[in-house]
């Protein structure tokens, strides 16, 4: 069975499709969508099932850092334990091309965090199409940069990747080819950032 394949615009994103990719993540299903840099396997947070369908896809242990897409800084201290000037810190650089490594709390379930650091990775990204979908969805996404076994760059081309693994997630979003520059990863110890890897977004403020 291969997965739908849905063309969406990418900067207007049509509401009906977005309903409907909503619902099949609502399912239970494995998603592939665009975001800020190249495209991601996606699923809901409670499904235990298709998180482990994509650790198989990337060919990941249980330590492999899976993110929470977030719509907004809002959930943050659901997910996240921050003070006052980080938060400052992480609402001036979003939306963007970041990916913060923040000390879990409680609330995040174990599967979601880094096993061995209790860290958790959160983006608030500003692709339109995702953002159109976690604001639908109403909580954040479970994701995972698409990078297949071998490759060293995540996918930016939605035809290359249905060919790939269309037969292996259940939808495809069709955001047309996006650039394949990573997120700058930034990580917080004890409130102070350190860059741990740099990519599309601008590092001046964290070093």
């Amino acid at each position: 069975m291969s997965a739908q394949f849905i063309s969406v615009h990418p900067d207007n994103p049509q509401a009906r499709l977005v309903k409907l990719i909503c619902e099949i993540l609502r399912e239970g299903k494995v998603a592939v969508i665009p975001t800020d840099s190249a495209y991601a396997l996606c699923c809901m947070l409670e499904q235990k099932g298709a998180m482990e369908r994509i650790a198989r896809i990337r060919q990941v242990d249980k330590h492999h850092n899976f993110t929470l897409l977030c719509r907004d800084l809002s959930e943050l201290s659901t997910y996240a334990k921050v003070d006052n000037s980080v938060f400052r810190l992480l609402k001036s650089h979003t939306p963007g091309a970041y990916t913060f490594i923040l000390p879990a709390t409680k609330e995040v379930p174990r599967r979601l965090m880094n096993e061995k650091r209790k860290t958790i990775g959160i983006r608030v990204p500003q692709n339109a199409i995702l953002s159109a979908i976690i604001e639908e969805l109403d909580q954040p996404l479970m994701s995972c940069s698409l990078i297949l076994p071998g490759d060293e760059e995540a996918q930016n081309d939605p035809v290359d990747i249905n060919d790939a693994i269309g037969s292996v997630v259940d939808v495809i979003v069709d955001g047309g080819v996006l650039n394949t520059t990573p997120t700058t990863v930034i990580v917080f110890e004890d409130g102070v950032p350190s860059v741990h890897r740099v990519g599309a977004g601008d590092t001046s403020d964290f070093e």
